[in-house]
């Protein structure tokens, strides 16, 4: 599968570089994967990550940049285009980023599938606090880029509450709910070791100057710093696109404050050891844009939450199961004292950093990624049996019915449109098991010490022979050939249905990669229960269930009868193959 990531990558530090970072590099690792980024332009001497294929073809407030985007998806022709969208995400300038939103349906319109994760709703989001005026007139451009981006074939959000948005009021049935992911692999186990020896480092970390901001968590600080000496402020990160120069003012502010550390912009090597060093990370919002990085950041490190309790946090606490403490919004007194509780009671920040690293287990990087692959796969197979339907409607007499089919799901069935789905086996083995050790190959059923005959029967027979009633050392039942069936017929049947069995699989996934959406079907609560099939030899030519217990008829494929005997657990066994559930 060959897919185009849209996004702003690092080096870059516009919005959601960092996500499609992430992102990126869980896709690289698939080697049935072909992975193109195109990402914003930057100055001619930056260095690129390594091991990425990037292609920097649009730029940020470039009005251009529509264009660029379609000649390269174009050039590249990719089977998905995945775009990594904020509103903003194309520029500062209302008109450019209006057109910015509208390269997903324009490149629908090209003939690629497109699919949007959409990070925030403009909807939800409070103008006000982002310094836009004319709030009408955005609300109203907001709704028609909604509208816009809605036309791409799929549709991804954050929160459940943004999917019903967008039913609700857009009347969409194409969007689906994702999980934010924890921007890692695995998460860490907390260092407490760490934290509150002797200093307890409360960490501000986000881009400020909008709906971030810093002057509520400064004034709650310093309330703090008078009840807690071992106390400290560090803020990290730097200003939002659209607030330049605001955290250089607010540092200025507070020189000569030793309590108070500005870390400015925080590489990806060095998260690690800020987080962890980290008692309690806040989160002081007076809106909220989505689900939170800041938040799914710390549970990957096991590090509790202080939030401002604003709807959208309320909903991705309770919806993830996160531990998050609230404060009323803008209060600075409820803020302070909301962490000096915290700071005093080590209990509860144990208890809080094991949840949230425990949730941090249930939203690992590759879990995120494999969902959405699955999702792709699923609407290529929907497209190629689109192709296969239409062509059944044309009449027989038709000529080169076949050939045209072929040519036109050439690209749906070949191997750039294969799986891209990692599937592992069966709780870590390499196949599937059956009881006591058995195999599920065909001629290799083994683990009791019965011999094999290379054609999927165990136990020696010889033609003629009339041996019955007999059983193997372990007990377990086991179809044998009965009086008249020789070995001869048995491989001609084999030989005239070896194709058939080539096109049987079973496909059963990890547990851990089950998804709940709307075009899957869910799982049982209970568990997937793993099944086995062992093919025999005339169980392609049509036979009859063995009876309860012993013997039964059935046609064996060349319109003669024969005799079957089954011996061990009652109706263990269908034509000469064994079925069995564990």
């Amino acid at each position: 599968m060959k897919i185009c990531l849209v996004t702003t990558f690092p080096p870059s530090t516009g919005g959601l570089s960092e996500y499609g970072f992430h992102i990126a590099q869980q896709l690289r690792r698939n080697p049935f994967l072909n992975l193109t980024i195109l990402a914003d332009e930057l100055s001619p001497n930056h260095v690129e990550p390594e091991g990425f294929n990037v292609l920097r073809c649009w730029s940020f407030d470039d009005p251009r940049s529509v264009f660029r985007l379609l000649k390269t998806l174009h050039r590249l022709k990719p089977d998905v285009v995945w775009f990594n969208l904020l509103f903003s995400t194309f520029g500062r300038d209302p008109l450019v980023a209006f057109a910015g939103l509208m390269t997903p349906l324009l490149a629908r319109l090209s003939g690629h599938y497109t699919h949007v994760t959409l990070h925030h709703l403009i909807d939800t989001v409070e103008l006000k606090d982002a310094g836009v005026q004319h709030e009408g007139l955005y609300r109203f451009a907001g709704a028609v880029a909604t509208r816009m981006l809605l036309l791409a074939n799929s549709v991804s959000v954050l929160m459940p509450g943004y999917r019903k948005i967008l039913n609700d009021k857009y009347g969409r049935d194409n969007v689906h709910v994702r999980a934010h992911g924890i921007l890692a692999r695995r998460p860490e186990f907390p260092d407490f070791a760490r934290r509150g020896a002797p200093i307890h480092r409360i960490l501000a970390f986000g881009k400020w100057g909008t709906y971030k901001r810093l002057e509520l968590m400064i004034e709650a600080f310093n309330q703090i710093a008078a009840q807690l000496p071992e106390a400290k402020l560090v803020i990290a990160g730097g200003d939002h696109p659209q607030a330049p120069g605001y955290t250089k003012s607010v540092k200025r502010q507070c020189a000569g404050n030793a309590r108070i550390e500005f870390r400015g912009y925080v590489p990806e090597d060095a998260l690690p050891d800020l987080f962890q060093s980290s008692t309690v990370a806040v989160m002081p919002y007076s809106s909220s844009t989505g689900c939170s990085g800041v938040a799914h950041l710390a549970c990957a490190y096991g590090v509790p939450i202080v939030s401002a309790d604003l709807p959208d946090f309320r909903q991705m606490g309770q919806d993830e199961e996160l531990a998050i403490q609230f404060y009323p919004p803008g209060n600075a007194q409820g803020l302070a004292e909301c962490l000096i509780d915290l700071l005093q009671n080590p209990e509860q920040q144990q208890m809080m950093a094991t949840q949230n690293f425990s949730a941090g287990l249930r939203m690992t990087m590759p879990n995120v990624v494999q969902k959405y692959l699955r999702h792709f796969e699923l609407q290529q197979q929907v497209q190629t049996l689109r192709h296969i339907s239409r062509f059944r409607r044309l009449p027989h007499w038709m000529p080169s019915k076949s050939l045209l089919l072929r040519l036109l799901t050439r690209n749906s069935l070949g191997w750039a449109r294969r799986a891209a789905v990692l599937h592992t086996g069966w709780n870590g083995h390499d196949g599937i098991r059956l009881p006591h050790g058995n195999g599920n190959g065909r001629g290799q059923l083994n683990g009791i010490g019965t011999p094999l005959d290379g054609d999927g029967i165990a136990g020696s027979h010889r033609a003629g022979s009339h041996r019955t009633g007999s059983t193997d050392r372990a007990g377990a039942g086991v179809a044998r050939p009965a009086a008249g069936g020789s070995a001869d017929n048995h491989r001609s049947q084999n030989t005239g249905s070896q194709s058939s069995e080539d096109t049987l699989a079973l496909h059963l996934p990890d547990q851990s990669q089950t998804e709940q959406t709307e075009t899957e079907q869910p799982s049982s609560d209970q568990g997937v229960v793993p099944i086995a099939v062992v093919l025999g030899g005339n169980a392609r030519g049509g036979n009859g269930k063995n009876g309860a217990d012993g013997a039964g008829a059935g046609s064996n494929g060349s319109g003669r009868k024969r005799a079957g005997e089954s011996l061990g657990q009652a109706g263990a066994s269908q034509g000469n193959g064994a079925v069995e559930g564990a």
